[in-house]
């Protein structure tokens, strides 16, 4: 069932399933709720009522929403300060899984409102700022293709580009419905102001979310794909954010041949990961349901 949630400022959709301690699924930049399609079933299957929302100014969420940056600007911390307020709306606390762009949000939303914040799951997260890997650049061609796409997809504002990283790199192997799923996403980038709104996530960066890093309290799961192309190393980058976690806070699991989008391209192996960590961390454990 798609719900709107309001905020003073627009109104965020949200599909809303299951019965139990609360979820809340955020997706990356350029994409929308269903990007989380394949994994809202095994959640719900396992005792927890998902709420699987659009990012601001994505999928069916409202545009035009002014930014914490003074900026025409899509942040970690706005993303993080809406998902706040969607579980304030559902009732929490909550368990935020948090895809890209939504992982470093993930961790902001932990360290600003801790009572309603009971873990995070960050999924190929940008949570720390990045350096180009001139390295790598030359020797990982995984690595030299993505990056490329994703920098000629905001310098030249292409959506050729996009969809061309989306159709390839980012996905080593697809699920079985990602054609209709691509085809979906192309119809909404192209609504009005759809693309000017995901333009807007390039203008920030994660500094954001590695100056609240330290202040999280509550249990992290870090789940790498170990063939995405966003980062020379996803094991060496999954490591880098436990390590700036506080200490015995954060794990770090790989997904085997996962790309950038591990829960649409291997949802198995992800619910398998996500699964046992919110039935530890989540308010289920606390009331022993």
């Amino acid at each position: 069932m798609t719900e709107f949630v309001t905020l003073e400022h627009g109104q965020l959709a949200c599909d809303v399933a299951g019965d139990g301690p609360l979820v809340v699924l955020s997706h990356g930049m350029g994409t929308w709720r269903q990007e989380f399609r394949h994994l809202v079933g095994p959640l719900v299957a396992a005792g927890y009522r998902v709420a699987n929302v659009d990012m601001r100014g994505h999928g069916e969420s409202s545009i035009g929403w002014p930014s914490v940056t003074g900026k025409a600007a899509i942040s970690r911390t706005d993303v993080a300060r809406d998902l706040l307020e969607v579980i304030r709306h559902f009732g929490g606390p909550a368990v935020i899984v948090g895809h890209s762009l939504s992982g470093g949000s993930a961790t902001i939303a932990a360290a600003e409102a801790p009572e309603l914040v009971s873990a995070i799951v960050e999924i190929d997260p940008f949570t720390l700022t990045q350096s180009l890997d001139f390295g790598a650049l030359l020797s990982i061609s995984r690595y030299r293709r993505g990056l490329l796409q994703l920098i000629g997809t905001q310098l030249l504002k292409s959506p050729r580009l996009w969809f061309r990283y989306l159709n390839g790199v980012a996905y080593p192997t697809r699920p079985a419905d990602h054609d209709s799923y691509l085809a979906e996403l192309r119809d909404l980038l192209r609504q009005p102001g759809r693309w000017a709104e995901f333009m807007k996530t390039g203008k920030t960066t994660p500094a954001d979310a590695q100056a609240r890093t330290a202040e999280v309290r509550c249990p992290a799961l870090v789940i790498m794909g170990s063939e995405d192309p966003d980062f020379a190393h996803p094991d060496e980058e999954g490591r880098r954010i436990v390590a700036a976690l506080p200490p015995g806070l954060g794990r770090l699991a790989m997904v085997a041949k996962g790309g950038h989008y591990p829960h649409a391209q291997l949802p198995a192996e992800v619910a398998a990961l996500v699964v046992p960590f919110l039935d530890a961390h989540s308010a289920k454990e606390a009331t022993g349901n």
